[in-house]
């Protein structure tokens, strides 16, 4: 997916928080080394490995395509290429107020490590905390 492909389809899924990010914010993620994109019509997951060490950065999914699967499928595809790429842990920041993203996250095995008060910024002006998750990738392989 373009740029700008990733930059509508995440203006859609994140209305307030966090914020949608802009295209260049991804051509500037897609040049660096290390990233991760697993993409699909309806969502996409992107990443990053530093070392043994993976992050997942933001994962989009097309209002309409909510509930069916699609969020794990991408998350589960992002993880693959972390291990492929030789990462052994994944961490991700979730909204503390989006109870259906911390749902996804626990579910696959992510469990809350931290919080970061303030992290996101709403175009309203109002601050969400971020709750840090982070999931052991050597599990169940």
């Amino acid at each position: 997916m373009a740029p700008e492909a990733l930059a509508a389809l995440h203006a859609l899924a994140f209305t307030d928080t966090p914020r949608p990010w802009p295209a260049a914010a991804f051509a500037g993620l897609l040049a660096e080394p290390g990233t991760i994109l697993v993409a699909e019509p309806q969502g996409f997951a992107l990443g990053r490995v530093a070392g043994p060490e993976a992050e997942l950065l933001t994962l989009a999914v097309h209002p309409s395509a909510r509930r069916l699967g699609n969020g794990r499928r991408l998350v589960t595809g992002y993880e693959a290429e972390a291990v492929a790429r030789g990462a052994g842990e994944s961490l991700l920041e979730v909204a503390a107020t989006n109870a259906a993203g911390r749902a996804l996250y626990a579910g696959l095995g992510y469990a809350p490590v931290g919080r970061r008060p303030r992290y996101y910024h709403t175009a309203s002006g109002i601050t969400v905390d971020a709750i840090v998750m982070r999931h052991d990738l050597r599990e169940n392989r």
